[in-house]
């Protein structure tokens, strides 16, 4: 009797986005009731979490307006979920199932429907290059605990971030290139490599984020630079900041605006996202936009995120097949441990020892 073929799921992980009006306001609230974003006790935590999306729900919607009222995340990632599982086929049966962290689908929900599919073996595989506790370990830690209340127990393994995957590294190289090349027309041009911000207390607590933001940079850089022929003047910038605390930096909207004081082209780089959202459609696209265009600045382009592109696809195909392979139940995009012994928030425990790049 030949042997049943083997049933895999792969989870992708991300942030989620409203899907409507209505839906800004609670999933406002469901992010900032996050422990790993607010560590404050529950109640404590609940009740800020009440009033600081009370506070920004109205300009969030306004936000979300001009991308016609809802997040594309979840359409986005379901596109990168279909070209996954097309580019996985020959491993068996394989189904790619998205988990969103604060709003549907729930990883509650897609808990469920990974059940009824009884796969053999689990790849979790967030869709952030680069970890951190707030991000990939949040979905992941958050992902265990459904699983473990649901009695979902099978072999599972976990790629927790692949900052320098070829995949990505190659895509967003070109696109950074070709909007050089349109930005030149205008003057020599400044690439602010962007990325999400996160507080300073993270980072001086061990999150390995801002030196994986670094790696992928500097990857990126080289590629530019070796396309180019020359180094391109290029920097790492932060976006996205909230509240009082203070952020790791330098700001992006403060380079934007230093750069188009100087008269220099912009090439802004969206260096941590896969996928657009409002952090790129709308803050990227329309506030730096403005901001780059009131303060002089000749010519502004944005890079557009990786999406579904054929090369990210495939370095996201060779992290799962990596991953069901021998090794480490938890890696990077190698087979261990990738960052510094410094960052005690890393999840892997082996060094890394190679692997798919």
């Amino acid at each position: 009797m030949a042997q049943a073929a083997t049933r895999t799921a792969v989870i992708l992980f991300n942030l989620g986005g409203p899907d409507r009006p209505e839906a800004v306001r609670p999933f406002l609230f469901n992010l900032f009731n996050d422990k790993a974003i607010i560590p404050a006790p529950g109640p404590v935590r609940w009740l800020l979490a009440r009033y600081i999306s009370w506070r920004r729900a109205p300009l969030a919607r306004d936000s979300y307006a001009l991308m016609g009222g809802a997040s594309p995340l979840l359409p986005n990632t379901q596109h990168q979920a279909a070209a996954l599982e097309a580019a996985l086929a020959d491993l068996g049966e394989v189904r790619c199932f998205i988990a969103m962290r604060y709003w549907h689908p729930f990883a509650g929900e897609t808990v469920r429907e990974v059940m009824a599919f009884a796969p053999d073996q689990v790849v979790l595989l967030p869709l952030y290059p680069q970890y951190s506790a707030a991000t990939s370990g949040s979905s992941i830690a958050d992902w265990q605990d459904m699983a473990q209340r649901a009695g979902l127990d099978v072999p599972t393994r976990t790629v927790c971030c692949y900052p320098d995957l070829d995949g990505f590294i190659e895509t967003m190289a070109k696109l950074t290139v070709e909007a050089w090349q349109r930005a030149s027309a205008h003057g020599t041009p400044r690439i602010l490599l962007s990325a999400h911000g996160l507080p300073e207390r993270n980072i001086a607590a061990g999150d390995p984020y801002q030196w994986q933001v670094e790696r992928s940079a500097v990857a990126i850089a080289a590629a530019v630079t070796r396309d180019l022929g020359y180094e391109p003047d290029w920097r790492i910038t932060y976006q996205s900041r909230v509240g009082r605390l203070v952020w790791i930096g330098p700001y992006t909207e403060t380079e934007v605006e230093q750069a188009a004081r100087e008269g220099r082209p912009l090439v802004v780089v969206p260096l941590v996202f896969v996928s657009e959202h409002v952090e790129t459609l709308v803050e990227l696209d329309v506030e730096y936009r403005h901001l780059a265009t009131s303060c002089g600045s000749p010519a502004y382009e944005r890079v557009r995120t990786v999406n579904d592109d054929a090369p990210f696809i495939a370095g996201l195909a060779a992290l799962v097949r990596n991953a069901l392979g021998p090794g480490p139940e938890v890696a990077s995009g190698g087979d261990g441990r990738l960052c510094p012994g410094e960052w005690s928030q890393c999840p892997c425990s082996v060094e890394v020892t190679g692997g798919p790049t």
